[in-house]
């Protein structure tokens, strides 16, 4: 059985991490002297670089900083830059959970704000060791999945098996959303027949065109020089590939970052900005995006690879699935499931599904992933624009309200 730790929201959390955040770029070296000295696997450095206010970082923050895997937060702010730090410290109170600010202009520079905020991490693991651990269910957990360094083995062996996964989840109620807008650009007629409303399969079809959109007016797409290298030949062929990590189950909503769904179900993620382009790449690195997911409420991340990566999060743990034999023999020591096993027939795609699944409920059950276990807490928040989500997204939310 699972246990999670209850929040006061009534989610349940699969870790209790005490937060470190810094608020513009300016105190991050502060707060990651704070991380650093307080040498603990279940303390996280996170943070917005820009001084510059974005309505977008502020929501994705208050999302992460209440996030059920969060239990305190320990916040560190310069003084003069733009995020309102208040407002974030209100909410965070709000959500039960014991949060401190240190303005380091206030607190007298570098030394002393990270001799507070060291202090301020032991009292706030303090005050949430004795946190209720409560019976945890399959349907409560939120996974996220995505891909990054794609090769041409993704799509034929760790993509669909998780696809595969994924089934599995939805129909034991788990929520699980997949994304990568941008690496969709082609199936956006399949996705549309998927969909358990006509008017979602509406707003689904226009969130790929807006990102083909956006790709075509910064002048680049979704295929890198990476992607050929290893094997992948088209645009379509990674689209196809990546779009099997969604597996078979109705597309239950569509939901932007900061958006949490409503109910169990399969959900796509918009990742890509609204209105005219002017943010740069709307992807500008895997881990961006899994911070995007656990702002939508995802407990842990699925991650897929073909050529290799070695990256985790703060906050939620991935669980990296490796699709290319030779890769997982080269980085086996950074992989947590060999799905290039398939190629060379020596699993199939049911059988690494289901242990995609067994690895998803034994790391939601408190057992660390590789990457955990590596150290790996990457963490990116940058400048984007979205505009809320339309009632034709969230169907479920109207089944749900009725």
């Amino acid at each position: 059985m699972m246990l999670g730790y209850a929040r006061a929201d009534g989610r349940k959390g699969i870790r209790n991490t005490v937060a470190v955040v810094y608020l513009v770029e300016c105190a991050h070296h502060v707060a990651r002297r704070i991380v650093d000295k307080a040498d603990d696997a279940d303390v996280h450095l996170i943070g917005f670089p820009g001084c510059y206010p974005n309505a977008y970082a502020a929501k994705i923050m208050e999302a992460v900083t209440t996030h059920p895997n969060v239990g305190g937060v320990v916040l560190v702010s310069l003084g003069c830059e733009s995020f309102d730090r208040e407002r974030l410290q209100a909410h965070i109170a709000a959500s039960g959970r014991p949060v401190e600010l240190y303005v380091i202009q206030q607190t007298g520079g570098t030394a002393a704000t990270i001799a507070a905020g060291l202090a301020a991490v032991a009292r706030v693991q303090a005050a949430i060791a004795d946190c209720p651990r409560v019976p945890m269910r399959i349907d409560e957990l939120v996974i996220g999945t995505i891909c990054g360094g794609s090769d041409g083995t993704s799509g034929i062996t760790a993509n669909p098996a998780v696809g595969r996964a994924f089934d599995r989840l939805v129909a034991d109620g788990a929520t699980c959303i997949f994304e990568e807008t941008g690496e969709l650009v082609g199936c956006e007629a399949i996705m549309e027949t998927r969909a358990v409303t006509p008017e979602l399969g509406e707003a689904i079809v226009a969130c790929v065109e807006k990102a083909e959109r956006y790709y075509t007016v910064m002048g680049f797409g979704s295929f890198a020089p990476g992607n050929a290298e290893g094997g992948l030949t088209t645009q379509e062929e990674k689209s196809m590939g990546a779009y099997s990590k969604s597996g078979s189950s109705p597309i239950s909503g569509l939901i932007k970052p900061g958006d949490v769904p409503p109910a169990g179900g399969l959900y796509l993620l918009d990742v890509v900005p609204d209105g005219e382009p002017r943010f740069g790449f709307p992807n500008i690195s895997d881990n961006a995006e899994i911070v995007e997911m656990i702002a939508c409420g995802c407990h842990l991340t699925i991650f897929t690879t073909g050529r290799g990566s070695v990256v985790g999060s703060a906050i939620a743990p991935v669980i990296k699935v490796c699709a290319n034999p030779e890769t997982a023999r080269r980085l086996a020591a950074d992989m947590d499931i060999n799905a290039g096993r398939i190629l060379e027939g020596e699993a199939t795609l049911d059988t690494v599904g289901e242990e995609i699944v067994a690895a998803v409920l034994a790391v939601a059950g408190g057992e660390r992933s590789v990457s955990e276990t590596l150290g790996h807490r990457e963490f990116i928040l940058t400048y984007k624009a979205f505009e809320p989500i339309g009632p034709a997204c969230l169907p479920t939310r109207m089944r749900t309200t009725a």
